[in-house]
Parts: structure tokens; sequence; C-alpha cells
């Protein structure tokens, strides 16, 4: 029974063989010519939505290559569509009510050696995270920090302070205060 179970865990036809090495190589190169007719933001992790767009593709490939439901050509439309919506969106971007719409506004975690609680709050982040991206950051003293921000990725930032060179306000200015 064990051994069964065993043998079809590593089970697999020539036929299922090749037609899952056929569809990886057809839809790698569906999503490199994609990518380079579409731009390399495809794969940027700029916002929420372009890390959400990144997480689609894989999805997209991975249910391509692995599922018999799915054909490659099905695949392929699938992810030309959602790489069309993402050059749709890239365009819209420019207008900030389209902005507003799609993704979240960096904000601000620590102002020097400040740590905002409520903001942390707001956007569930522990002191625990806070102090890993500090580590991380190479921060031995709070009074290193100019700014900890929280990206519109789920990144964490720590701007450090320059002894003679404060940080530029325009690096702040769309970051929730």
């Amino acid at each position: 029974m064990i051994m069964e179970a065993i043998h079809e865990l590593f089970d697999i036809s020539k036929e299922t063989f090749i037609l899952i090495t056929l569809s990886c190589i057809g839809i790698y190169t569906a999503v490199i010519l994609y990518t380079r007719v579409f731009g390399k933001r495809s794969f940027s992790k700029m916002s929420s939505f372009d890390f959400a767009m990144t997480v689609a593709v894989g999805s997209m490939i991975a249910t391509t290559v692995l599922s018999s439901s799915v054909s490659f050509i099905e695949g392929a439309v699938g992810l030309l569509v959602v790489y069309a919506l993402q050059l749709i969106a890239a365009f819209f971007r420019r207008y900030k009510w389209f902005r507003n719409l799609i993704d979240n506004d960096p904000t601000l975690l620590m102002d020097g050696e400040t740590i905002l609680e409520e903001n942390m709050k707001a956007v569930r982040v522990t002191e625990g995270d806070l102090r890993s991206k500090l580590r991380e950051a190479n921060v031995a003293n709070l009074s290193e920090i100019k700014a900890v921000v929280f990206e519109t990725t789920g990144d964490i930032v720590v701007l450090h302070k320059q002894h003679d060179h404060p940080v530029d306000e325009w690096i702040l200015k769309d970051v929730q205060r």
C-alpha cells in the first residue's frame, strides 16, 4: 500500500512529461515576449497592485503548465489580458484619483526616534517587525534614524540621518504622517 502510494507520487507518463515540457517552453516564451512588449514594470514591486499582478502571472503560469484543464492558448491569452490590464493601469496611474483607488499610501512608522503607534496599528506592523527591519538596516541606535516608512508594497524602509545632510522633504512627500 505504501509502495503503491510512493510509486504514484513519482509516476509520470512520457506523454504527460512531453506536454508539461512543451507547455513550459511555450508559456516561458510568452512571458518573455509579453514582458519585452509591455515593459519591465510587469514584474516590479512599485505598488501593491504591481505585486498582485506578479502573483497573478505566477499563478497563471503554474496553472497553464500543470493543469490539464487549461490549454497553452488559454493560459497565453489569460496572461496577455493581465499584461494589458497592467499597461492600462500604468497609464491611468498618472491620475491621482486612480492612484488613490488602487494604491495604498506609504505610511510613516517612525519620525526620528519616535515610534508612531497609531500608524503602526493602522498598517498592522508590530514592534517586533519594526525592530527586525531596523536591525536589517544596520541601525545600532535609534538616534541614527531620520524616518521609517511602510511602503505601498509592504516593504519597510529605513532612512538614516546624515549628520551634515538632512533628508529632502521631497523624499517624504507622499508619506502619510
